[in-house]
């Protein structure tokens, strides 16, 4: 009779540390990849909102025009940028209540700082107009910032002066300059 040596060899199940390394290190790629596409998808979010504000803006501000035949004086000489309103800046409050009427609660950028100008690059809101006694037109208009380049600035033809745009002329800008101004009869 033969004996039968029924005990086996014990297989090892564990992973090696190698193969631990691996998919530590897969694992991190696929997060770096996810992380990337979702920050780019929060920026895309937020320059949308930022354009349906600044036309929202816009709106309230072509209102009060139709209403009072001039937009809303930004000449207020305090501030970062003197006779400018900045939504980081106590002028914007000056024109939230200029413009309770059209408009509920005026915009804030949704990355804005506590400080800063569009000039320095910075994600905030800026309105400047001015009256016919600096041209014969009423006008204003709008200074923002993206975060992704998208497009020219559009721009603004500022009194009898060349097209303004704080983005410069190039195919794809960050910084947008939009206005809209009206002739004096």
């Amino acid at each position: 009779m033969f004996l039968v040596n029924h005990k086996t060899k014990n297989k090892n199940l564990a992973f090696t540390l190698v193969e631990l390394l691996v998919v530590i290190a897969i694992i991190g790629l696929l997060a770096s990849f996810t992380y990337a596409s979702v920050n780019v998808a929060r920026a895309r979010a937020r320059d949308a909102r930022r354009h349906e504000d600044i036309k929202a803006l816009q709106t309230a501000l072509q209102l009060y025009y139709e209403d009072n035949g001039q937009y809303p004086d930004s000449g207020i000489p305090t501030g970062i940028l003197p006779g400018w309103s900045l939504s980081n800046e106590s002028t914007w409050s000056t024109l939230q209540t200029e413009l309770a009427p059209y408009l509920a609660q005026l915009p804030i950028d949704p990355a804005q700082p506590a400080s800063g100008s569009p000039l320095d690059r910075v994600h905030v809101y800026s309105y400047n107009s001015n009256g016919p006694d600096e041209c014969d037109q009423q006008q204003y208009f709008i200074v923002y910032i993206l975060e992704i380049p998208k497009g020219p600035d559009p721009g603004f033809n500022r009194c009898a002066s060349p097209v303004l745009r704080y983005g410069g002329s190039g195919l794809n800008t960050i910084e947008k300059t939009v206005g809209n101004k009206q002739i004096n009869q």
